[in-house]
């Protein structure tokens, strides 16, 4: 990056705030192993400071507002849905349905391709539904894989990890790519064709491919998480098939939450074809609200776990008490981490990077990505990281001499690369996974610029030979 020389410490203070922030939350979190909600918050507040003194909107006295706000407005977002989660990921395992839907794969694909059966499942899951979703309902499942196999842990969270983030930054509708064709002006089906095209390799090499050989090198093990134990996962692993529920009702909460939320995004997508949706477009708003269909799925997997499970009303209300419990713990990590990254990106940072990469001079494909790609790592947010792309690469669109689409797949792939402490995303994984800081950057880290990189080489390899224009 190069810099006027007459730049001055105010016009570079973004990028100081950048990395004061970086020192700080790996000081906290690494060299002083600060529990993860503490390092995080204080990292946001010294972040929070430091914008007080560059950044005119903000006074020392609202820096600690500020943060608070960023995490609530994060808890909005993610605390429902984490706390559903940890209701349908305990009802799933201890009830015995996830084991039931990973023996049915088993069935059908065999032991061996157990990783492929979790990588098409959470690519496929993907498409209508929201990453932390799939994540949400995938997790139970690489669980119960590893329980019943009795290894590759590490190859299971990789595989669902990389199938549910390639659909997320490439294939609409996912709401990510979605705006960003929007803001672009691509033709959506051919965004979604492109996409499925990118996606396809990219989920092939950080899952199977990267899955496999970190598998080799990296043996994570079950630990207890979403208040359930390796015991418990243990012991239903152990159960005949018969004693587990059926494979409808172990499918069902899944089947519901991704039927609803998908209905909505059908809906909200196909209406301008079709616009007598329009007379089911309140019923779908509402249910296909995640916070709305991942409830009424933690509903249908508890109603399982209690008519599966010898416990009194009193015991199952205990036991779903504790799951909420611990949804609450992973619920403010995961806020936590969002309001360090919205501090991040509170200073500008993303405003300045993209200004001073978009006038590299290099083609735009791999401008939109090195943008998209600098402001994830600084800010956090793929989302934001994409539409920021996505806004400065928009008045230049005249200039490709491929199609549009292209140029949406380029900004996803950037917009994905190297999650990690300032996304929430890393601490979702980590937490719902049930993985150390060192093993999610091992292979959550890993995987999402294995997928970014890939993104590009596929976007730059195939524009190539079908411009499309």
């Amino acid at each position: 990056m190069v810099l006027p020389l007459q730049a001055t410490a105010f016009s570079q203070s973004p990028l100081v705030t950048f990395l004061f922030g970086l020192f700080v939350v790996i000081a906290l979190l690494v060299w002083l192993d600060f529990p993860a909600f503490m390092g995080l918050i204080l990292a946001a507040f010294s972040v929070g400071v430091v914008n007080a003194v560059f950044v005119p909107e903000f006074t020392p006295a609202e820096a600690g507002t500020a943060v608070a706000e960023a995490f609530g407005s994060n808890m909005a977002g993610i605390g429902i849905p984490i706390l559903a989660a940890a209701v349908i990921g305990k009802s799933m395992l201890e009830s015995g349905a996830a084991q039931r839907v990973v023996r049915g794969f088993q069935n059908v694909l065999g032991e061996e391709n157990s990783d492929i059966a979790l990588l098409g499942s959470s690519s496929v899951l993907a498409v209508p539904v929201f990453f932390d979703s799939v994540f949400y309902l995938m997790a139970p499942l690489a669980r119960s894989m590893r329980a019943r196999v009795g290894r590759d842990y590490t190859l299971f969270i990789v595989v669902v990890g990389a199938g549910a983030a390639s659909a997320h930054v490439f294939v609409p509708p996912t709401p990510g790519p979605l705006a960003v064709a929007a803001e672009i002006g691509s033709n959506l089906g051919v965004t979604i064709l492109i996409g499925v095209v990118t996606a396809v390799p990219a989920a092939v090499l950080a899952g199977l491919v990267y899955g496999r050989w970190i598998n080799t090198r990296l043996d994570i093990p079950l630990r207890d998480t979403m208040s359930t134990t390796t015991d418990e996962l243990q012991e239903v692993a152990d159960r005949p098939t018969s004693t587990l529920p059926g494979m409808l009702e172990s499918l069902a909460p899944i089947l519901v939450a991704v039927g609803l939320i998908g209905s909505f995004t059908i809906v909200d997508t196909a209406q301008g074809l079709y616009p007598s949706l329009g007379t089911i477009e309140p019923v779908v708003v509402v249910l296909g609200n995640k916070n709305v269909a991942l409830m009424i799925a933690a509903v249908v997997a508890a109603y399982s776990f209690y008519r599966h499970n010898a416990l009194t009303q009193t015991e199952w209300s205990e036991e779903l008490t504790e799951a909420l419990k611990s949804g609450g713990n992973i619920a403010a990590i995961t806020a936590a981490g969002g309001a360090f990254g919205a501090m991040l990106a509170a200073s500008g940072i993303g405003e300045y990077l993209g200004s001073a990469l978009a006038e590299v001079g290099i083609g735009l494909l791999v401008t939109a990505w090195l943008i998209a790609a600098i402001v994830r790592i600084a800010q956090g947010s793929a989302t934001a990281a994409m539409l920021t792309s996505a806004g400065i690469m928009a008045p230049l669109v005249g200039q490709l001499a491929v199609h549009p689409a292209y140029l949406v797949m380029a900004i996803g792939a950037g917009g994905n690369i190297f999650s990690w402490y300032n996304d929430s995303g890393f601490w979702l994984v980590k937490e719902i996974g049930g993985l150390t800081q060192a093993e999610t950057l091992k292979t959550w880290t890993v995987l999402t610029t294995i997928i970014s990189v890939s993104g590009l080489l596929t976007t730059l390899l195939v524009s190539s030979v079908f411009p499309l224009v």
